[in-house]
């Protein structure tokens, strides 16, 4: 699993017919920073993933790819590759908090 910050959403009326009804959010991935691990860093990549949570932008999500991401609820059918699985309250590395949500 993996931490991202939901920077954006994707509409797509032309999709797979099982893929109705489902949101599709732009995802960059936040990396602990080695300089200072009380902080977060942006990955380099982008991720379009589902969402299964109720997600919205700006928040910061758990989500993970490839099999995993096909064990969420409603979603082991579906031709996804990446699912958000849950919404971040807070994190702490090291004794530090490097994010809370507001």
């Amino acid at each position: 699993m993996f931490l991202a910050e939901v920077i954006g959403h994707i509409v797509a009326t032309k999709k797979d017919d099982s893929m109705r009804g489902k949101k599709l959010f732009l995802l960059r991935p936040q990396l602990i920073d080695e300089n200072n691990p009380a902080a977060f860093r942006n990955g380099v990549n982008t991720i379009v993933a589902v969402d299964n949570v109720g997600a919205g932008e700006g928040d910061l999500v758990m989500f993970c790819q490839g099999s995993s991401a096909r064990q969420a609820a409603g979603l082991k059918m579906l031709p996804v590759d990446a699912a958000i699985v849950a919404i971040i309250d807070s994190v702490d590395v090291l004794g530090n908090k490097v994010y809370k949500s507001n």
